[in-house]
């Protein structure tokens, strides 16, 4: 097993901000939970559901984001139910054909520090969750589902269905239908992508020995693209199907089950593997993918906001978990450098604003490079895929991301 250094101490607190309150409990907001405890900075997390589970299927652990657990202390523990990715390959719709795009592995520590890993959702928010019951067993309060926020001069109340909470100040993890977004700037109006992604776990004893590598692929074609990698142990295969041309069903939530059948009827003339991979899912569940410019601001006063909250993003370059798990360390930081809570959230969304809306921008343009028309034809998409994934290509849009050092940079 790969060894990394545990970093278990918690810091004394110099900072003017002594409670946080977090609407939400997922990714993003247990990472900042966590990060704040360890700085000695009291925390209080409302999250709505009755149960802490992460909505979803699986998700890649770049080494950005694996950087984040490390500094957290909890690198050991990802990497009991974490599969570290030997590669990543696109494959051709029709005909199969396969490109190597990342030799990862061994070489992703050397090149980077970290491993780059697929996770199950759930056992990565167990694990975080873990941390911080660790040091605050009371911190998470279920049941509470945000619903306004009122500030003054000396700190934030938050009211929940609960009751109210006091604090310094309070960041919204609360998702793509944030409240505390909305309490801050209003209702969004995000636009229609015209996509709809499908979702669904594989137990991996159903495929044949073949398919069972661990390896990300990523099935290019056009007016859809299917990625497919091994998580939670590699007990399981994740699978989301993107697909266009689903007439006007927009209905933004991950909870929406749908059927093999017509999962299926989106891909007609798709490779065998890619078939077999779709009737293997027991029940997939569809979401219509939403378009959000990234905001140019998050924060007002002793209120601001962080993942899906402030940058929800297509999932086209993997990095919808880590910005949240960044921000959440980023917040952390700037809590610990600027003791006064207005400025250090300043600070905070000054330093992640640039890079997340990068990430987001880089994403939306992942969609017409994944279903290119050219694609069409084996002949044309054999021409495009050697052009658009050709190394320079690749490191031009993932260096930048997985180099980045939330540890060290600016704030």
């Amino acid at each position: 097993m790969l060894e990394y250094r545990k970093n278990n101490e918690i810091m004394s607190n110099s900072s003017n901000v002594k409670k946080v309150l977090i609407a939400g409990g997922g990714l993003g907001g247990m990472t900042a939970a966590l990060s704040l405890l360890k700085r000695g900075i009291d925390v209080e997390v409302f999250e709505q559901a009755s149960e802490l589970k992460e909505v979803g299927a699986g998700l890649h652990v770049a080494p950005n984001a694996f950087r984040v657990l490390d500094e957290i202390g909890l690198a050991q523990e990802a990497l009991k139910t974490a599969c570290v990715a030997a590669g990543r390959e696109v494959r051709l719709w029709n005909t199969g054909d396969t490109w190597p795009v990342f030799d990862l592995g061994v070489k992703s520590v050397e090149q980077y520090g970290f491993p780059y890993c697929t996770m199950y959702r759930p056992d990565l928010l167990a694990i975080l969750v873990n941390g911080v019951r660790a040091i605050k067993p009371d911190a998470i309060h279920l049941k509470s589902s945000c619903q306004s926020f009122e500030q003054d001069a000396d700190g934030v109340t938050l009211h929940h269905n609960q009751g109210t909470a006091r604090g310094d100040i309070l960041i919204g993890a609360d998702g793509v239908h944030s409240k505390i977004r909305q309490g801050l700037f209003g209702n969004d109006s995000p636009i229609y992508s015209g996509l709809v992604a499908w979702r669904g776990l594989i137990p991996m004893d159903r495929l044949p020995e073949k398919m069972r590598r661990l390896v990300g692929t990523n099935w290019i074609g056009p007016g859809g693209h299917v990625v497919h990698y091994p998580v939670h142990g590699g007990k399981l295969m994740n699978l989301a199907a993107i697909s266009e041309g689903n007439g006007d069903w927009q209905e933004e939530s991950w909870n929406i089950p749908g059927s093999v059948e017509d999962c299926l009827a989106l891909f007609p003339g798709w490779h065998d593997d890619l078939k077999l991979l779709i009737k293997s899912i027991d029940s997939p569940y569809k979401w219509a993918l939403m378009i959000r410019p990234p905001m140019d601001r998050w924060s007002v006063g002793r209120v601001s906001l962080l993942g899906d909250a402030c940058h929800a993003t297509l999932p086209f370059l993997g990095q919808g978990a880590a910005m949240a798990m960044e921000d959440g360390f980023m917040l952390a930081r700037a809590l610990e450098v600027e003791s006064n809570p207005i400025t250090a959230l300043k600070r905070y969304e000054n330093a992640r604003r640039d890079r997340t809306a990068r990430i987001v921008n880089g994403s939306a343009g992942n969609t017409k490079r994944f279903h290119n028309p050219v694609l069409a034809e084996p002949e044309t998409a054999r021409a495009y895929v050697d052009r658009e994934w050709a190394p320079d290509k690749i490191a031009e849009r993932y260096e930048w991301i997985y180099t980045y050092d939330v540890t060290k940079a600016l704030i």
